[in-house]
């Protein structure tokens, strides 16, 4: 595999992790009431949001994932023909060369 196509991968899988744990300890004023808020402010809004923090479990999350693929895609511990018996192939696709 190619640096650019592990890249590519990776940095998918840093967004979906980063979505992942956007909601995780963030409070909002309706869980704390003693919170200020400013003018025009709904009571949804997060009163901790710390990117940082998001930036950071994201980072972390997605290089065990992303660790979990690789090292998949070398050892060949989840195949092709492991997941064609849960979800079938549809006949269009069984003539590619990915299922030959």
């Amino acid at each position: 595999m190619r640096w650019f196509s592990i890249l590519a991968v990776y940095v998918l899988i840093w967004v979906l992790s980063a979505f992942f744990v956007l909601p995780w300890g963030v409070r909002s004023h309706d869980d704390d009431e003693a919170a200020e808020r400013v003018a025009g402010q709904v009571t949804s809004a997060p009163v901790n949001f710390r990117p940082g923090r998001i930036v950071l479990r994201a980072t972390l999350l997605s290089l065990v994932l992303a660790g979990l693929f690789f090292a998949n895609l070398h050892y060949g511990w989840i195949k092709a023909d492991i997941v064609e018996d849960i979800v079938p192939v549809p006949d269009s696709l069984k003539n590619q060369t990915l299922y030959q």
